[in-house]
């Protein structure tokens, strides 16, 4: 079910281009017809040759020319027909593609964390490789082999109809053994794609992080873990080979029996008189030409298990719910104003992590979030964010739930820096003006300058035209979290949200943006998730996180003086 359920879904995408698949039919069938139009004019050659020296060439000369007329017409048509498959097969699965792409753009954060990277683009581009290929030797062969069937079949009949009855009683035979054999080779296809997944996972998680592979000698272990997915991808392609690579052997032994049937029965038709030499020949001509396409069909069954098992892996992608649609609602440019009433989320419903948590923070207000490892502060960004939607209670900007406003006109009121730099493969310049593209050279400028990166900027070899990527090593970890604030000084929102924004940072320059930022932040509402408390002893409140919870809020010196869970915070990492 589910593999026809597939296979409709192919077709819906090439009812699209439905004029050049019917275009490829009839090419299919002209270029048939005068294929199999040639063993008529070879059997009429032959029936010219009586015995030695009783041969009729004045008949042969202009048969043998339009024999030379119909092949060259038959190539051309052929052309023809490859380039239209080859046209339709690779805007289907251009069309998949995008498609797919699309849905990774709209799909909820709680996939993306929950799903590989290396799985995700292994069947956006290894997964729709396999389906292009299958999908097109499809295309190539599947209609021309049913047409020529189908000719040969007519063709064979108006020369003489027992013998044709014996290769039509045949026939299924061969068909039954090409789909008992198919019927086994999707499951272990699909199972193949799932592992090849795997696999591209692995590899791009152990280059993207060679450095702590090398670090922690994990060599070795990461060679474990990658024999042990390679071995069961060996057998399941094994398993998979084997019996796809049984169809065409055993669907040319039944069409070798078809065919010794025919010469043994047109042999004796011949000796009775019912049929001539000649056309015997072509008869024999035709049966070769009637059992070749199973062969060929056998062989695009098996390269379409394969293609369809990729195309589900595909649609699975294309299929997954994409987040919540955005209410209609505009939040115009914020004044900062942001509360979170009885908000209550988790990852998981078995394990809670906020609950009930209330907040108000007026406008201009500089934030601090601070607490142990896992007690919920990245969380509660990504809620401000509407990265997540909260499981209870709700978050309002300006008075609006923010689930009432589009998530594109809330996330234009925050500017955010996070620990994690993100750097896509383009010039500085393209980089830093990612958040207002029609920034002028001077604006770049003025906010590279006051981000302290405009220094750096000046010595790489093009300047802000240099060509830089998030892994090319230009850039050191602090030069690309300076670029990062740049982008933020430039958008110059009403609200920011700094998720250890100066880690990578030396001390020196890391003062220099704390001095930027405090200028910044003058007039707008600041979130900052610090760990080093030295960074946010100006707040104007400061929350204490443990267990999803605030159970302490207030002042850098009113926590102080309460001696509690801030204190010891506090405490730890300046005692001497």
């Amino acid at each position: 079910m589910a593999k026809k359920n597939t296979l409709i879904r192919v077709l819906k995408y090439v009812k699209k281009y439905r004029i050049l698949m019917t275009a490829s039919v009839i090419l299919a069938a002209v270029t048939v017809a005068l294929t199999l139009y040639v063993p008529v004019l070879v059997g009429r050659v032959i029936d010219c040759i009586v015995t030695a020296g009783q041969v009729n060439f004045g008949a042969i000369k202009p048969i043998l020319a339009e024999i030379g007329i119909v092949t060259a017409v038959t190539v051309v048509l052929q052309w023809v027909m490859n380039n239209v498959n080859n046209y339709v097969t690779f805007n289907v699965v251009r069309d998949v593609r995008a498609d797919a792409f699309r849905k990774l753009e709209v799909l909820p954060l709680s996939f993306i964390d929950s799903h590989r990277p290396g799985e995700i683009v292994s069947r956006i581009i290894a997964d729709a490789d396999q389906f292009s290929e299958g999908l097109l030797m499809g295309f190539a062969q599947l209609f021309t082999g049913v047409v020529t069937i189908l000719g040969t079949l007519f063709f064979m009949f108006r020369l003489n109809v027992g013998i044709t009855a014996a290769v039509v009683v045949l026939t299924p035979v061969s068909l039954f053994v090409a789909k008992f054999i198919a019927g086994r080779t999707y499951s272990m296809f699909k199972k193949q794609s799932e592992i090849r997944g795997e696999q591209t996972a692995l590899i791009d998680e152990m280059i993207g992080n060679q450095k702590i592979v090398k670090a922690l000698s994990y060599e070795e272990k990461a060679t474990e873990r990658f024999d042990e997915i390679n071995e069961r991808l060996e057998k399941y392609s094994l398993r998979a080979i084997f019996f796809s690579s049984l169809t065409n052997p055993t669907t040319r032994f039944v069409n070798a029996l078809v065919y010794a049937c025919v010469a043994l029965f047109g042999a004796f038709s011949v000796i009775g008189g019912g049929i001539t030499v000649g056309g015997l020949s072509c008869f024999l001509s035709y049966a070769n030409q009637y059992t070749k396409p199973f062969n060929e069909i056998s062989g695009v069954v098996t390269e379409l298990q394969n293609a369809l098992a990729c195309a589900a892996r595909i649609f699975e992608l294309i299929d997954e719910p994409p987040q919540s649609e955005d209410a209609d609602g505009q939040l115009g440019r914020a004044d900062g104003r942001v509360e979170l009433d009885g908000v209550s989320f988790s990852y998981t419903p078995e394990r809670k992590l906020i609950e009930n948590l209330s907040i108000s923070v007026k406008p201009g207000q500089k934030v601090a979030i601070v607490g142990p490892t896992g007690c919920g502060k990245t969380t509660l960004i990504n809620l401000l964010m509407r990265f997540y939607d909260v499981t209870g209670g709700e978050i309002r900007v300006d008075g609006k739930d923010i689930r009432s406003v589009t998530r594109r006109s809330l996330r234009k009121n925050y500017g955010m820096v996070l620990q994690e730099t993100w750097l896509k493969t383009g010039t500085v310049r393209e980089n830093i003006v990612m958040g207002k593209p029609n920034a002028t050279d001077e604006e770049v400028i003025e906010a590279a300058k006051a981000a302290h990166s405009h220094g750096f900027i000046k010595r790489l070899p093009d300047g802000y035209d240099t060509v830089i990527s998030d892994n090319d090593g230009l850039l050191s970890q602090g030069e690309k979290q300076l670029l990062c604030i740049t982008r933020v000084m430039l958008c110059l929102p009403p609200m920011l949200i700094l998720d250890e924004a100066t880690s990578s940072i030396d001390t020196r320059t890391e003062m220099k943006i704390q001095d930027a930022f405090s200028r910044l932040m003058k007039g707008r509402t600041g979130f900052i998730v610090a760990h080093r408390l030295s960074t946010i002893l100006d707040a104007d409140l400061i929350l204490v996180m443990k267990d999803g919870n605030i159970i302490e809020q207030g002042t850098h010196s009113s926590l102080m003086a309460e001696n509690g869970f801030y204190t010891a915070l506090y405490n730890s990492q300046f005692k001497s």
